[in-house]
This record gives structure tokens, sequence and C-alpha cells, in this order.
């Protein structure tokens, strides 16, 4: 006599119920649910078979899945069952050519390969059915620009579904100092460019953030499932908003035209020139740019000059290397320097560094004025 063939799982009984009686042509009687249906061999006897069978029509019912009872003409006996289609399928999906429009920027935010090839699919079925964006929609030219969250993300995601602690090796930006945290994750959040964690610091007893780029190694889970609750009230932004102690600066920036509109959206009062002065006004106090240097105002005269505030410089430097030549910075000289960082260090990924005028002379790099691609829009 051969093995005992292996049981099937309730929930995979109930999906084979499911996939039965959606397809069939009119209806299933109780006798070819037990006989074609896999799972329901598994009853040892007929009684077993109706408990089996009752038990699972009342989960479909719950589950808001719409199982009719048919009876046969002439056999008051004879009932079958079937999905009434009509009740359980969704609603035709008619999206405006602005939606899909919407959708397509959450698409290119998904920059990740574990969710980025599903979105793109799910998009191609969606516009199938509606109408694609044109070429004048109100969303052309503004693309999220969030970089990949890494190996960190689905396991952060995990522990906040699952109320599960962990722990991770973590490079302070500030200090650079890297040390071990413990943290009971809350909120998963995108903000500046980047991916964060918000959650209490069981270290410091107190909410913090974590940016998920300066997480190194594997994160860790600690402790047993649903070992805390999420406060209901959490501010997940406003606990990212208190990360650093750095105050607001402005950035004075050189925009190509029609370029860089992420930039142009976060741009304050004081951005259009007055008379002579090519920088425009400036209510903010911000370092401005030197206006003896001929070449500084060259590079301005055929740009539009904006100032945008920032908070945290290495994330702003990120952003702006982005866009290659679109961005030059004027000021201030810091944040230059930081851009010019990345774009040397990308430049040597391809090849020789190309050289252009500085304003103190020589062949180093104005600004976000050269890089090894064409740069964002």
């Amino acid at each position: 006599m051969g093995p005992m063939p292996e049981q099937i799982h309730p929930a995979e009984r109930l999906l084979n119920l499911v996939i039965a009686l959606v397809n069939t042509a009119g209806r299933m009687t109780k006798e070819q649910i037990r006989s074609s249906v896999a799972g329901y061999a598994d009853a040892t006897s007929d009684d077993a078979f109706e408990r089996m069978f009752e038990r699972d029509k009342d989960s479909l019912r719950e589950l808001g899945i719409p199982v009719l009872t048919v009876a046969g003409g002439g056999h008051s006996d004879d009932i079958g069952y079937r999905i009434d289609q009509e009740a359980y399928a969704l609603r035709p999906v008619d999206l405006t050519a602005g939606e899909l429009g919407v959708l397509s920027l959450a698409v290119q935010f998904w920059q990740d390969k574990a969710l980025r090839t599903d979105a793109a699919r799910a998009l191609t079925k969606l516009r199938a059915v509606g109408s694609e964006p044109a070429g004048t929609d109100l969303v052309a030219g503004l693309a999220p620009r969030v970089r990949p969250a890494g190996d960190a993300f689905g396991p952060l995601l995990d522990a906040v579904q699952a109320r599960q602690a962990v722990t991770f090796t973590y490079r302070a930006a500030n200090t650079g100092e890297v040390r071990e945290r413990t943290l009971e994750p809350w909120r998963l959040l995108a903000r500046g460019g980047g991916w964060y964690v918000v959650g209490r610091d069981t270290d410091r007893d107190a909410p913090r953030s974590f940016r998920l780029s300066r997480v190194q190694g594997r994160v860790r889970t600690v402790g047993e499932p649903g070992a805390y609750l999420i406060p209901a009230d959490v501010d997940a932004a406003a606990v990212l908003s208190d990360r650093g102690t750095e105050s607001t600066r402005v950035a004075v920036l050189a925009l190509r035209p029609e370029r860089a509109s992420a930039l142009r959206a976060r741009a304050v009062a004081g951005t259009e020139p007055s008379g002579t002065d090519p920088w425009g006004t400036d209510p903010w106090g911000t370092e401005e740019p030197d206006a003896s240097d001929p070449r500084l105002a060259a590079v301005a005269a055929d740009r539009d000059v904006v100032r945008v505030p920032f908070t945290h410089r290495s994330e702003l430097a990120d952003e702006i290397a982005g866009y290659a030549d679109a961005v030059v910075v004027l000021a201030p000289a810091d944040l230059r320097d930081a851009v010019l960082r990345r774009l040397r260090a990308a430049a040597t990924l391809d090849g020789p560094r190309p050289a252009v005028a500085t304003p103190a002379g020589g062949t180093e790099a104005l600004a976000a004025g050269t890089s090894t691609g064409a740069g964002r829009g």
C-alpha cells in the first residue's frame, strides 16, 4: 500500500472551490464538487464532506463572495451552486488621461527591482482600459525622484506589519558614527529623495527616524511579533522633520529653461532678477554668489536663477548632481563643493573627468555643470 496523499490546506481548498464555481457553465451539485474540486476527497465520510462544504460555503459568503444556491428544474432535491459573476466582478475601470498620468508617476517612484516590474505590468494593464496621457497633461515633466530603498526596505516593511522590533547597524549622517540601533518601526516614508523608517528607538525610549541608505548590513528582527502597539496619533512626518539640528539655508541655483521642475516647485520668493542685479532680491539673507565674477554672471545670463531652501546639504547635493548640466550651483560654496564631489566620483566610472571653467579659475567643474550622463529633466 502506497503512502497516504498529503492533505490540502483549507485555504487552498477554498480557492479551488471559488475557481470551480466561477467557471461552471450553470451550477455544480455537491456530488460534482466532492468528486472534482481538489481538497474534498480528504473527507472520510458523507457527513464529514457535508460539514466541510457547509463550513467552506459560509466562509466564502463571510468574505463577500456571492455563492448562490440554484435549484434544478423539476427536482426539489437537485440543488447546485455557483458564484454570481456580476456581483463578484469588479466594476469596469475607466481612467482619464490625467489619472493614468498620476499612476505613471507612481510607477516611476518605485525604482527598486522588487517592485518596479510588478508596477510596470500593472500600469500596462490599466493603460489598456484607459486613455493614454496626452503630451500636454498636467503631470508631464514631473517625475518623482526617490532613490531605491535598498535591502532594508523589505524587512522593515514586514516588521511594521508584524509590529516586531528590529536591530540594524546605522551610520549617522552628522558624526559618521556607526553603531547598533534597536527600533520598534511605525512607518516608512519617502522624503527629500530618500526613504526613512520612523519608530521608537528603544535605547533612547523616544521617537527617532533613520534613513534607509545609511543602514549597513542586514536588518534583523528581535522579540515576538505583536510585541508593541503603533501609536494611533503618531505624526511620522513631524518625527522626520526633527531628525536633524541643521538650520534652514537657501541655495542659489541657475536652471536651464524648462528643466528641473522639482527644484522650481520648491523655489521661494526673491527668484526674479531685479534691475542690474543678476541674482534678484533676497529676503532670506542667503549667501550670495560673487557678482563681480564675470563667469558666474555669464552662467546666470541664459538660465533661470532660483532660491531653494534646504536643511540637509547632502540630500540636496544628491538631488542636484542627478540633474547634470541642467543645474549650476551659484551659492553657497559648500553645497557647490558637495555636488562637485559627487560628479567627480561619477565621472571616474566612465573615464577621465571633463573640465570646465570655475569662478576661481583653472579647470575644475563649476557646479552641477558636468556629468557622465544627460541628467534629469
